[in-house]
């Protein structure tokens, strides 16, 4: 999947990375290649280049999407003999020289011991704004696909968690027990971990599962033992290992019997989703659909605001969904925010919640593409969730 080779707008022709494919995506985008170490990414003459660690050298020219790779560990030789202490930032200066490049262009997270070093070296750089490779938004078929993939994994989660709470038992205090131990909120991530890693993924952090008050904090992750008649949040964002791109899908439980009070505040989330994929069409904003939501909530007489006691805040107080790629937060935004227009190819989440203490927090989320003349999903899982 090789990136276009546009340049960044408003940016130099080259461009210049430095960092580890394996927890930088736009490396990762850029070369296509994964590795643990920094690796020095670049443009000349149209063409992509990297210097990597010599140990990588022989992998990055079988696997990655370069058209030439060069050996870190010989550049750096070279530069260490004008500067005994030269570093990544000698290495690109003399790159610029060798390729005749004029200028580079970094993004806003580039290392910046490394810019002030190649500003003394009096190398041209400017720093461009996020999103860095603007066309990272537009997802492609093949990227289409890997999303799904991640989507199927996180779904393999929600199946071990509805299957684990259908076996539970049910004891004094509504207390729920599992193969004769306590459930609690650490179980049942772990048995998500389990079945993300058997689908070819792994959660790289955060994984939720949080019950009762513990999700109206909607990014708790959860601890400690599990009730029965309480709703459990349920957020899985798995990273495939062969191609480092996300799911995100959110399911809310409940194993027990549910109160009218909860019936109607899933249901109430639930309509919100579907009304959400009704407004999420090419040619409006991430805001526009946000506040519809808004608007939708506030109708069914669910407020949004800080709780008096505690100053908790409660209602929908999160942005309706972002961006999904190589990572699990990026453009465009649903949200107060997201002034983007939604085009085709661009992919984001849909992720209404309702929080609220003593009732407990509802979200459901997955994942749409924007087509040409409206959405289509990229997740798939029941709702089932009241599990006697």
């Amino acid at each position: 999947m090789p990136p276009n080779m546009d340049s960044p707008a408003n940016t130099p022709a080259d461009v210049l990375l430095y960092a580890a494919p394996n927890t930088n995506a736009d490396v990762l985008w850029f070369s296509r290649f994964h590795a643990g170490d920094a690796i020095l990414a670049f443009t000349a003459k149209g063409k992509k280049i990297a210097a990597v660690p010599l140990l990588e050298v022989t992998r990055a020219k079988k696997e990655s999407c370069l058209d030439e790779v060069l050996n870190m560990q010989d550049l750096l030789d070279v530069a260490k003999k004008t500067c005994p202490k030269a570093n990544a930032a000698d290495v690109a200066a003399l790159l610029a020289k060798r390729y005749a490049i004029p200028a580079f262009s970094v993004p806003p997270d580039f290392p910046a011991s490394l810019y002030k070093r190649l500003l003394e070296l009096g190398v041209r750089v400017e720093v461009a704004n996020a999103p860095f490779f603007a066309q990272r938004v537009i997802k492609t078929p093949v990227e289409l696909n890997c999303l799904r993939a991640s989507n199927r994994a996180a779904a393999a989660g929600f199946k071990v968690v509805e299957n684990i709470l259908a076996a539970a038992e049910i004891r004094k205090n509504n207390a729920l027990y599992f193969e004769k131990k306590p459930l609690t909120s650490e179980c049942l991530r772990a048995a998500i971990e389990e079945a993300t890693l058997r689908a070819g993924a792994l959660n790289v952090t955060g994984l939720i599962a949080a019950g009762g008050d513990q999700a109206v904090d909607c990014h708790c992750s959860g601890s400690g033992p599990l009730f029965a008649n309480q709703l459990i949040v349920t957020d899985i964002f798995p990273r495939m290992s062969a191609t480092g791109y996300f799911g995100d899908m959110t399911r809310t439980y409940l194993k027990g019997t549910a109160s009218p009070e909860q019936k109607r505040l899933v249901k109430t989330g639930h309509a919100a989703q579907k009304l959400a994929f009704t407004l999420v069409n090419p040619g409006v904003t991430g805001k526009s659909v946000h506040e519809a939501i808004q608007a939708f909530f506030a109708k069914e007489g669910y407020k949004t605001g800080p709780d008096p006691a505690t100053g908790y805040q409660q209602g929908f107080f999160h942005g309706l969904g972002h961006g999904l790629g190589l990572d699990v937060h990026e453009a465009p935004t649903l949200s107060l925010r997201g002034d983007t227009v939604l085009e085709p190819g661009m992919v984001v989440t849909v992720e209404p919640g309702l929080y609220y203490l003593g009732l407990g927090g509802v979200r459901i989320e997955d994942n749409v593409v924007v087509t040409q003349d409206a959405c289509a999903l990229l997740s798939k899982h029941p709702y089932r969730w009241e599990i006697a």
